[in-house]
């Protein structure tokens, strides 16, 4: 009798696979980490065969730690980094060219023709998105035009392009199936939200051709089933979502106003608004939230591309610690208030701000900074970062945010989520399983195969270990939070994203 689903979790620069039973418990689980690639500055890239094969070791170890075999799996999931572009030749599998990730840069001066040009509107309504480097569209276009040869094998047909889920849906299938979900289809700036389809308009206008693109499923459907070969036997694929939206379907937010954040490298804070797609006029995006049975669930979201990493980057670039789980310690010695602002602008600022050539900085050094100050700014950062999209998400709807659910490898940290309850002024609720996205990828699988018969049965399997209540007064929360605005405010470089 099959007893898991089996969820691969490709992020940015780690892959994991979980096993999951059908109570959403975590059965077995394996994990590498893989390079990241930085060719210039505010460039991001990761080896192609690098996140195969760290997908398909883990799927294996994942096995074993749990004692499994591929006969124990009910199901496969996907769920991944999104907007990281990917083309390769439709027929050897080959990638043209490194992955180039959700976090690059290299497109910033071309998206700004595209603004100057008066796009921003047409594609704001037909995708939800702004015109940003983050997008998957303008990547492919750089790829297009930018590797030898690109542009004349795309326009006859001999290329596909793909999302991280598209390709390891393809390399998984051994090449049989090129397709994608609804979610990550949201994510490129070529799908039209609200015709559910690929945008003919758009992909002329990136100069796309539409050969190159993946039929798109619901989140839960028949992706294709997995060569025999790799893991043993062969497995249906049966839900697939972005990393983000995955984590709002594992921690239930199925009805309207609920809001999850993830702290992963980035941040993802994303409020569920039912069938209705609503335009943000505070530069937050428009998406899928999920698509089940044909029926379209919309979500608004605030992405910020720095969060996690910034630990990451004060473990590996500034020393400071051996292990993130230090960072707690060190925070708790100095307390919130010591002055130190850092702003993690490593590839520009995402939302509210929109700015690709914004570049971090540290601010309020004095001769008693230390350590302890330093890691407890990097950790207010992100807290400061959820206030900026919390700020917009309730100027955009009628009913501000009483309650946020929280997950990724950040919210283990106490202290960091008391900050966040204190600097937001909210209750904030964190699950038992913090694995909410590969979690949430496993509920669209299991919804598939028939083991839960409705969104109330995943409904039902959610539990909150720990509730943070705020208890900062309005003007010490005023006053440091002025304090970060005014950190930003420095590091900006004036390209606001406007047309």
């Amino acid at each position: 009798m099959t007893s898991c689903i089996l969820s691969i979790d490709q992020g940015t620069t780690s892959t994991r696979t979980i096993l999951f039973n059908r109570e959403g418990q975590v059965v077995g689980l394996a994990q590498e980490e893989f390079p990241q690639h930085f060719p210039g500055s505010g460039w991001v890239e990761h080896n192609v065969d690098d996140i195969w094969q760290s997908t398909l070791r883990t799927a294996r170890q994942a096995l074993t730690n749990a004692g499994k075999t591929i006969h124990d799996i009910a199901a496969l999931s996907i769920t991944n980094q999104r907007e990281t572009a990917i083309v390769w030749d439709r027929h050897t599998g080959e990638p043209i060219h490194n992955a180039i990730v959700w976090q690059d840069r290299r497109t910033s001066d071309y998206c700004q023709q595209l603004r100057r040009a008066g796009h921003t509107e047409t594609i704001q309504a037909k995708t939800g998105l702004l015109i940003d480097p983050y997008f998957s569209a303008s990547k492919v276009h750089w790829l297009l035009e930018n590797v030898e040869g690109a542009r004349e094998r795309a326009e006859r047909g001999e290329l596909l392009f793909g999302t991280v889920d598209s390709y390891l849906i393809w390399k998984l299938t051994g090449g049989r199936q090129h397709r994608t979900d609804a979610t990550n289809a949201s994510r490129t700036c070529l799908f039209n939200i609200h015709e559910q389809c690929w945008d003919s308009e758009l992909l002329e206008l990136f100069g796309i051709p539409e050969s190159m693109m993946p039929e798109v499923m619901d989140c839960s459907a028949e992706f294709g089933k997995t060569d025999a070969q790799l893991l043993g036997a062969s497995v249906l694929i049966a839900g697939v979502a972005g990393d983000q939206q995955a984590a709002l379907v594992g921690q239930a937010c199925f009805e309207p106003g609920m809001v999850k954040s993830t702290y992963g490298t980035g941040c993802f804070m994303i409020m569920n608004t039912g069938d209705k797609a609503e335009l943000s006029k505070n530069k937050l995006l428009t998406t899928v939230g999920y698509r089940i049975n044909g029926k379209v669930t919309y979500a608004m979201e605030g992405s910020i591309f720095v969060a996690g990493a910034t630990v990451q980057w004060m473990r590996d670039g500034l020393k400071l610690f051996q292990d993130a789980s230090e960072t707690e310690t060190l925070a708790r010695k100095t307390g919130v208030g010591h002055g130190v602002y850092l702003v993690p602008a490593f590839t520009g600022l995402g939302a509210p701000h929109w700015d690709p050539q914004a570049r971090g900085a540290i601010f309020g050094l004095t001769r008693s900074t230390g350590i302890a100050e330093i890691v407890a700014a990097g950790l207010q950062s992100v807290c400061y970062q959820t206030r900026d999209l919390q700020e917009c998400m309730n100027a955009d709807t009628s009913a501000p945010t009483e309650t946020l659910r929280v997950d990724g490898g950040m919210v283990s940290n106490n202290w960091v989520m008391q900050f966040l309850a204190d600097i937001l002024n909210v209750r904030v609720d964190r699950p038992y399983i913090l694995e909410t996205t590969a979690l949430g990828s496993a509920y669209l699988a299991g919804l598939q195969i028939g083991w839960y018969d409705s969104l109330h049965d995943i409904t039902s399997l959610w539990n909150c270990e720990r509730s943070f209540s705020p208890r900062m007064s309005e003007e010490e929360r005023d006053s440091l939070y002025t304090g970060w605005l005014e950190a930003v405010d420095r590091v900006r470089s004036g390209d606001t994203g406007e047309s």
